[in-house]
């Protein structure tokens, strides 16, 4: 059962608003009503002088909206607004690090699961998206945090273009999509616009958009990595408390040899390594059903058994994966029954019955 925006109003029209007589609904506070899947998100934008008062009523709209069926996360902000004309607060991403202590958790985050690999080119971003898609079909309270800097590519890939808001230039709302709370940097910047920082501004862009970001509860924040292992693979692994890393690779030696890299650096800074997952490991012909091994296969599988670690599953290579990301629509979500998402569908059940989600 999914909950509808007009249940989020019902529900909010017996939160009563104090010195009115009526609702917050009936005092018109109520803002940016979002609703994904079961993840309700909303604002009571309120007079400044009255908004250090009403934090009980936040909650208590917040509980509200939390006890309608089919509910499985609410985010309620009180947005404290000026005189009428007043510009929105301007929230920048992008500066140099702020001190911060050994690894943290992030409020209401169960779990940070970084996606990995030491090479471009080998379907991260995609994994990271289908599987943050396989998890809230799994039931599970996903996010998918695109910490790619340099090249943001989740916006679309998960069709959406929103830039987030700030109720205070502070706090940053996140977007849903496909039942998945998401934020990256590009949805702050104009399309084709270029990052060129040095390391200590993607140090505190990292910061910002783990901690400023209001996540909400969630079992599981899908991290999607950039390639490498620099300034964001360190300071995520350094500064917070990451449950393990799954490194992707496709078969062929020339992208094994960038993954071992990729676990080395998980050896080196502490992070378990949860698994391998082959992603183009076959490509079966449309026209005749010919299984081709364009390149290669197996080769994941192998190193994982070398390591020690659990091999997590193989991703096919198919054309639906490319035209369902590129359309803002993973092939999870657009294809769920086909061969491809079953293999993501696998992985994330995978995760689940291990403990790992």
């Amino acid at each position: 059962m999914t909950v509808t925006r007009d249940e989020v109003l019902a529900a909010l029209r017996a939160v009563p608003m104090p010195g009115t007589g009526g609702s917050v609904v009936d005092a018109d506070v109520v803002r940016a009503i979002n609703v994904e899947g079961g993840r309700v998100s909303f604002l009571l934008e309120v007079d400044p002088a009255q908004g250090p008062t009403l934090e009980p009523t936040r909650a208590a709209a917040e509980a509200a909206v939390a006890a309608l069926p089919g509910v499985g996360g609410v985010s309620a902000l009180l947005n404290a607004h000026g005189p009428a004309g007043k510009a929105p607060p301007s929230l920048k991403i992008g500066r140099h690090p702020t001190p911060q202590g050994g690894p943290a958790h992030v409020p209401g985050v169960k779990r940070i699961i970084a996606v990995a690999s030491g090479k471009g080119g080998v379907g991260k971003s995609t994994v990271a998206a289908n599987l943050a898609v396989a998890l809230a079909r799994e039931g599970k309270r996903a996010g998918l945090l695109d910490a790619d800097i340099y090249g943001p590519s989740q916006p679309r890939m998960m069709g959406v273009d929103e830039r987030p808001k700030s109720p205070d230039g502070k706090t940053i709302m996140p977007l849903t999509a496909h039942g998945v709370t998401l934020m990256s940097i590009g949805l702050m910047l104009k399309e084709g616009e270029a990052v060129i920082w040095r390391g200590p501004m993607l140090q505190g862009a990292l910061q910002q958009l783990m901690g400023q970001v209001a996540w909400g509860d969630l079992d599981a924040l899908i991290v999607d990595l950039p390639p490498g292992t620099g300034d964001v693979q360190l300071t995520l692994s350094q500064k917070y408390a990451i449950t393990g890393a799954l490194v992707v690779s496709t078969p062929q030696d020339v992208a094994l040899i960038d993954a071992r890299k990729a676990v080395d650096m998980c050896v080196k800074t502490r992070v378990p390594v949860l698994g391998y997952i082959e992603n183009m490991s076959s490509y079966i012909c449309p026209n005749c059903g010919h299984e081709a091994h364009i390149f290669g296969h197996g080769g994941a599988r192998a190193e994982a058994e070398r390591l020690g670690v659990p091999f997590l599953g193989e991703v096919p290579l198919d054309l639906k994966v490319r035209l369902a990301g590129d359309a803002g629509m993973p092939v999870v979500a657009a294809h769920p029954e086909s061969r491809e998402a079953q293999a993501f569908m696998a992985i994330a059940r995978r995760l689940v019955a291990a403990g790992l989600v």
